[in-house]
């Protein structure tokens, strides 16, 4: 009998940018999966089901057999070291443990932009109010770290392309599909990422209203 296939636990609004990266990760090593889903909202995540197989009670959560893991950092690189297809992280040292330091950073820190731009601006409707001073601080932080990270001329962070460009993505796009201003190289970056096919297919999943 061949082994079950990965499941893959995403919030009910497929909205969550954790549970969109191990969901693209999957979809680039084209390995069979299947999604279930959390209502965040109607706490199904503390159920204790679901608590049994996350220990952090937080989408994503993948199980693989009878091995649960969450937090989409680690998702991502169980994935990647688990198989072959897409390579999720750059393969030099130096350059992988930088991939790594821009998902870290992105998931620790710019939070007024995460707060004041969730993810509704992007999966369901734009908010016309404007930025806070903090969060236009932070605005100013991304965009400088972005622009020292993107090479010129270049359509991913590190040559090739890596998951760290789905994450910076997204942190744009909660800028530039809000309609905020993003300079022109950024926005571009973001406008391109987003439309790798792997990324289409989370951006197109069917939502139901907020």
């Amino acid at each position: 009998m061949p082994p079950a296939p990965l499941l893959l636990y995403v919030d009910a609004q497929y909205a969550s940018p954790y549970a969109m990266a191990a969901f693209v990760a999957l979809r680039e090593k084209a390995v069979p999966f299947e999604v279930g889903t959390i209502d965040l909202a109607a706490k199904e995540n503390e159920a204790p089901k679901y608590s049994r197989l996350s220990l952090t009670r937080r989408v994503p959560t993948l199980v693989d057999q009878d091995f649960c893991l969450s937090e989409s950092s680690a998702i991502c690189e169980y994935i990647d070291e688990s198989f072959s297809g897409t390579p999720l992280f750059p393969t030099d040292r130096r350059t992988r443990a930088r991939a790594r330091q821009v998902q870290a950073w992105l998931r620790s820190d710019l939070l007024p932009i995460r707060v004041e731009r969730s993810t509704e601006v992007i999966f369901f409707k734009p908010t016309a109010l404007p930025l806070s001073d903090a969060a236009q601080t932070c605005t100013q932080k991304l965009f400088f770290a972005a622009e020292a990270l993107i090479p010129k001329d270049a359509e991913n962070l590190f040559g090739q392309w890596s998951i760290a460009d789905v994450d910076l993505a997204l942190m744009l796009n909660r800028l530039v599909l809000n309609g905020d201003p993003v300079p022109q190289r950024l926005a571009a970056y973001a406008t391109q990422q987003w439309q790798r096919p792997s990324v289409q297919q989370w951006v197109n999943q069917r939502r139901s209203p907020l």
